[in-house]
């Protein structure tokens, strides 16, 4: 653990088991969709019958319509949207921003934190960190993964440039900021682990929702807009070889509007027990 920044490291020290088991959790299965697209065509395995793949398949091929799901980078972007993947994400957020705050309100300890004595904007920001360094470190274990399979396989390279598989890490990397911002304010406000968790999933859950209903039904297609999962599109970026810089900077302002509004919060609430 770093003695200059103590309370980063023992966040992530606490919770290195738990990361390892994502991290590995990541890696096989972004192997195993890598091995997929290798090994049976996407138009073959979406699109049986000269069929086409519905509107809604566009969630989970993880594209603003551009990018079907019976493609490579469809494929391969279903992979970095996939609900498994989600719930890795969520997995780390959640319980990172639940021990941000609200986990030494609910035990009691957060107030030999401030005894330290640790200023209020110094916890949050190093287990702010803490929660976007274990983020970044999902994000490349995904997309190391399949970068080394597209490299791997020519048929793969064709379809998706290296530059693609990257700039959806980017993109993942500013999705998860997103999904940190909220949970963060909703810790520094909270008084227990289990209403940070619920929000976190609740935000990851009902945006996903949110997407696929708004992509199903096109009279609810406005309600895209309100949803994290319309601006993370990997599938475009595999496809384009480039972040949706628009996109990007959207899930970025909500993450950092968040951040503001958790320093915000703790900066004004009673931490008595």
């Amino acid at each position: 653990m770093s003695s200059r920044f103590p309370l980063f490291g023992l966040a992530l020290y606490r919770r290195r088991r738990m990361l390892v088991a994502l991290v590995l959790g990541m890696v096989v299965f972004e192997a195993l969709i890598v091995v997929i697209a290798d090994t049976l065509p996407p138009a073959q395995l979406f699109a049986g019958g000269g069929r086409t793949p519905p509107s809604a398949f566009r969630a989970f091929s993880g594209s603003s319509g551009d990018v079907s799901i019976a493609s490579y980078p469809g494929l391969l972007g279903a992979g970095l949207t996939h609900p498994f993947w989600i719930a890795i994400q969520l997995t780390a957020v959640g319980a990172l921003t639940a021990a941000a705050v609200a986990a030494d309100v609910e035990s009691g300890t957060i107030e030999l934190l401030m005894a330290r004595p640790v200023s209020r904007n110094r916890l949050l920001a190093e287990r702010t960190a803490a929660v976007a360094a274990a983020s970044v470190l999902l994000n490349l274990a995904a997309t190391s993964t399949v970068a080394i399979g597209v490299a791997l396989s020519p048929q793969l390279h064709r379809a998706v440039p290296i530059s693609g598989v990257f700039a959806a890490g980017l993109l993942g990397c500013a999705f998860t900021l997103c999904l940190t911002g909220p949970a963060l304010a909703v810790s520094a406000a909270g008084r227990g682990r289990s209403q940070v968790v619920g929000a976190t999933i609740a935000f990851g859950a009902v945006g996903f929702a949110l997407n696929f209903v708004a992509l199903a039904w096109s009279k609810a297609a406005p309600l895209r807009f309100l949803s994290p999962f319309h601006y993370y599109t990997p599938g475009d970026a595999l496809a384009r070889g480039a972040v949706p810089w628009l996109s990007g900077g959207v899930l970025v302002a909500v993450g950092l509007a968040g951040v503001a509004a958790a320093f915000g919060l703790l900066a004004r609430r009673d931490l008595a027990p």
